[in-house]
């Protein structure tokens, strides 16, 4: 990403500058994961120096859109929230159309929504939703917000026990950005949404866990089943 400048004509109700939007994308995906939010793993994740995001995070908090809380981390405001979820839903939304729509693999669906979400309009946005059926979770499983709700007793692959079933919900969304090669690992092997898996082994050592997913057993790091999210059975 290019270090841009902030623009504060994008302060108010306007929309976010394209700048601004990947700042709120990357705070709202690590929201929903439960990541400590610090300035260092969001210079991390967007690959820009740790005084760039401090300038950022000063500049969206003048803004109104973010705050730092008395642990140091940074906290979407409520405005800052709603900008996030807009630009989080367009992206999934795109994702369904690229993927659903033209055929296109998960990982070049995601990379090709990241550059479509900021050129396309809310009404373009509404007519795709409809066009695909109203969908509510993206190509990963992970929730396309203000038209679906957390799923209740998710948790993550890697802290089930031996002999436990479950069904896999989503991939994180963290992973997908961070480790795209992951989405076509996971894919091949079949552990996408909706698939009914059983824990195998636990291998506290190696840290890996073992899983079959049809017919098919599969192990996976402790790191890696951790970007897996699950409802157990």
């Amino acid at each position: 990403m290019q270090k841009a400048q902030l623009d504060k004509s994008n302060a108010g109700s306007r929309p976010p500058s394209e700048v601004v939007a990947h700042y709120l994308e990357a705070i709202y995906y690590m929201w929903s994961e439960g990541e400590p939010l610090r300035s260092a793993r969001l210079a991390d994740w967007l690959g820009v120096s740790r005084p760039t995001v401090t300038v950022a995070v000063r500049r969206m908090a003048g803004y109104g859109m973010v705050r730092m809380n008395k642990r140091k981390e940074i906290e979407l405001t409520a405005a800052g929230r709603r900008a996030a979820e807009a630009i989080v839903r367009r992206h999934r939304i795109m994702e369904r159309w690229l993927t659903d729509g033209l055929g296109l693999d998960w990982v070049t669906a995601d990379e090709e929504a990241a550059r479509l979400e900021h050129a396309v309009s809310e009404v373009v946005e509404r007519r795709l939703y409809e066009v695909l059926g109203r969908p509510t979770t993206c190509p990963h499983g992970n929730p396309i917000p203000g038209y679906s709700k957390a799923v209740p007793r998710e948790v993550r692959l890697a802290s089930l026990e031996p002999r436990t079933h479950a069904s896999v919900s989503r991939v994180s969304e963290v992973a997908e950005r961070e480790a795209p090669t992951l989405l076509n690992y996971l894919h091949e092997r079949g552990l996408t949404p909706g698939r009914d898996i059983a824990v195998l082994e636990v291998d506290g050592v190696a840290r890996t866990i073992t899983v079959r997913a049809g017919k098919r057993s599969v192990t996976l790091s402790h790191d890696t089943a951790a970007k897996l999210w699950v409802v157990p059975k």
